[in-house]
C-alpha cells in the first residue's frame, strides 16, 4: 500500500500505521498513558513557546518512508520551525521526520514493535526519540549514534541538541 493509498483509508475509528506498506491495526491507549503524554506534552509546548516555537503535537501521521512506504504516528511530537513547510502544518501527513518523537508504552505493548519504532524514527532522520515507560517510571533517550540514555524517576530529561533548553524533571511525569 503507498501512503497516499493509507491517507484515504475510510475513517472508521482503529488506530493504524502503515509499516513497510502494510497496515497495521494498534489498541487506542489506557488512561495513564494519556495523562503522562499531556503532562509531557504541556511541558514541550510551553518550551516552544517560549523559545524557539516549531510546532508540538500528537498522534500525527508522519511518512518516514516511501520505499517501502512507512508511516508512524509518534504519541508526541516536535518539528523545528525551519522544518515546517512553507504553507505551515500540513492536513495530511507530515512529509519530515519529527525532531523529537516520543512513545508512550502501553501494558500490552511488545518491547519488538517499540525497537521497531525506534529504529523507523531514527534511520528517518529524527534525531531524538524517548520512549517512556509509566510502569517503571523511566525515559529512554534514543539517538542516532546508537546510544540509548536511561532518565529515571529522580532525573532530568533533557532535549540535547535536538532542543536546546528543555529540561524536565522525570518525576513531573509520573505524579
Amino acid at each position: 500500500m503507498t501512503v497516499e493509498e493509507f491517507w484515504n483509508l475510510p475513517g472508521d475509528g482503529k488506530w493504524r500505521s502503515l509499516v513497510r506498506g502494510e497496515v497495521v491495526e494498534e489498541m487506542p491507549p489506557g488512561g495513564l498513558h494519556g495523562i503522562v503524554a499531556l503532562r509531557l506534552g504541556s511541558r514541550l509546548e510551553r518550551w516552544s513557546e517560549r523559545g524557539p516555537g516549531g510546532s508540538v503535537g500528537v498522534e500525527s501521521g508522519f511518512v518516514l518512508s516511501r520505499d517501502p512506504a512507512t508511516v508512524r504516528g509518534p504519541d508526541i511530537f516536535y518539528v523545528r520551525p525551519d522544518h515546517v513547510p512553507d504553507a505551515g502544518v500540513p492536513e495530511a501527513f507530515w512529509n519530515v521526520a519529527p525532531d523529537l518523537a516520543v512513545e508512550v508504552v502501553s501494558p500490552g505493548e511488545k518491547a519488538g514493535d517499540v525497537r521497531e519504532k525506534v529504529r523507523d524514527y531514527l534511520a528517518a532522520g529524527t534525531p531524538l526519540v524517548w520512549v517512556v515507560y509509566p510502569r517503571t517510571r523511566e525515559v529512554v533517550a534514543h539517538t542516532p549514534d546508537g546510544l540509548a540514555r536511561t532518565h529515571e524517576e529522580e532525573g532530568v530529561l533533557e532535549g540535547f541538541e535536538a532542543l536546546p533548553g528543555f529540561r524536565c524533571a522525570v518525576s513531573d511525569l509520573f505524579r
